[in-house]
């Protein structure tokens, strides 16, 4: 059985931002990426939600003249979220994340305490399938010109 640790990018190594983060705290940090989406942590680490591109947008409507020096006073826990990923932890199994794979762009990892650890992304988990279907295809090749050269002798 696969675990999920095997496909986990950890926390060090993501953007997140916390859910005390100013927008302008938040479009600071999100600048220089290119993520559609990015984790909401609370300070003690536990993960809270999502915050996608979307979400800051009809925020930024709601929020209407805003601009950059006002961002500074805009919490980014008052934007709502579309819907927030739904976190797994390391236990669970391989249906289970592949399911929740197919409907968000990453799925968050929580330890048993409920922290953050890190994301599974999506395209990991589809390289992997791909990886291990076409090792799959390359070992059945063999196997088929064997069944077929005897299938021609006779």
């Amino acid at each position: 059985m696969m675990n999920i640790l095997f496909f986990l990018s950890p926390k060090q190594d993501l953007m997140y931002v916390y859910d005390d983060f100013t927008l302008r705290q938040t479009l600071e940090k999100w600048e220089n990426n290119r993520y559609a989406s990015i984790p909401v942590l609370n300070r003690k680490g536990e993960y809270v939600g999502t915050l996608t591109e979307g979400d800051i947008l009809w925020g930024l409507k709601k929020y209407h003249g805003l601009d950059l020096e006002a961002a500074e006073d805009v919490p980014i826990s008052s934007f709502a979220h579309k819907r927030d990923y739904k976190a797994v932890t390391v236990s669970t199994s391989m249906d289970q994340l592949i399911e929740a794979a197919m409907n968000q762009n990453f799925v968050p990892v929580v330890d048993d305490r409920g922290m953050f650890i890190g994301i599974v992304r999506r395209q990991a988990i589809i390289r992997y399938c791909y990886d291990k279907t076409r090792a799959e295809q390359a070992a059945a090749k063999p196997a088929r010109r064997r069944e077929m050269a005897s299938a021609a002798a006779n």
